[in-house]
């Protein structure tokens, strides 16, 4: 008797370890945006390769105290500078879970490189090994615009008034804001170790890039160095998706949401066949010593 009840015990815990979290992060988060790779890898002994591991786990240790980080991991000629940072709205299981992906997605995608930027829809990833200082300014890393023209007489003046209150709206202190204007909906976010003059500069550029490289389509965004900007507009009466920046059906946070649901119901509905399945073994464990 003893015996069984210690392997059941067993099971249960092992069960418990292994239960998957319904803590899901919204799928839309984890979507990749851009990357970048260096041209130049590391060589091959091994002790970059164990700086750019012990990085990454400082990064994601981090991801669950705050949403901006930044380090040097190493030393000498063996160092790596690395930076993350979340999205201004999201939450803090969010944004560790985003940053949780950086490092995969890195590796996927650039290899054994001495510089990478990964930029999720949640989060980003930027290392440089050597100085870190290559990685400020405002230099363009990325951007895209939509392939549908906007609808409407008063488009572009929605869209600048939109512009002028995240400009506006990030010198707030928090270096991120998001706002609504008529349909037009437009995101902005600094580094987070900008100071509030630079990041309204910063800003500044991004916004002006994105407005003159996308002209009156109805979406676009514009990755600089050290911040972003994206805009999506929905005429009105219109319902619209635009899930890459968890904007659908013209609400910023009604897709995050609905993603975020979604990913909630599929982890329930997993842990519940996991739980089955668990109580199952046990039940078919106990038979079988009643048996004997």
């Amino acid at each position: 008797m003893g015996r069984r009840v210690s392997i059941i015990a067993t099971i249960l815990f092992a069960c418990a370890i292994f239960l998957p979290t319904t803590d899901c992060v919204a799928p839309s988060l984890l979507h990749l945006v851009f990357q970048g790779c260096s041209a130049t890898a590391f060589p091959p002994n091994g002790e970059f390769e164990q700086t750019l591991t012990a990085l990454f786990n400082t990064l994601i240790l981090h991801a669950s105290q705050g949403h901006f980080y930044k380090t040097t991991a190493g030393s000498g000629a063996y160092s790596i500078y690395g930076v993350f940072q979340c999205r201004g709205d999201l939450g803090s299981g969010d944004c560790y879970y985003c940053v949780n992906r950086l490092p995969v997605e890195a590796r996927r995608g650039c290899g054994r490189v001495t510089a990478a930027r990964v930029q999720l829809q949640g989060c980003y990833l930027q290392y440089n090994a050597g100085d870190p200082n290559s990685l400020s300014g405002t230099t363009r890393l990325y951007s895209k615009c939509g392939t549908t023209p906007a609808t409407g007489a008063a488009f572009l003046q929605l869209r600048q008034a939109a512009f002028s209150d995240v400009q506006v709206g990030v010198q707030g202190g928090r270096g991120f804001y998001a706002v609504g204007h008529g349909g037009v909906y437009t995101l902005g976010q600094c580094q987070g170790d900008l100071s509030v003059a630079d990041c309204g500069d910063c800003l500044k550029t991004a916004l002006q890039e994105v407005a003159d490289h996308c002209g009156t389509v109805n979406s676009g965004q514009v990755y600089l160095t050290r911040c972003y900007a994206t805009y999506a507009y929905y005429p009105v009466g219109g319902s619209g998706a635009y899930g890459s920046y968890g904007m659908v059906g013209g609400s910023p946070e009604h897709g995050q949401q609905t993603g975020k649901i979604i990913a909630i119901v599929v982890g329930g509905v997993a842990a519940l066949l996991f739980v089955f399945v668990c109580l199952w073994f046990v039940k078919s464990l106990t038979k079988k010593h009643d048996d004997y």
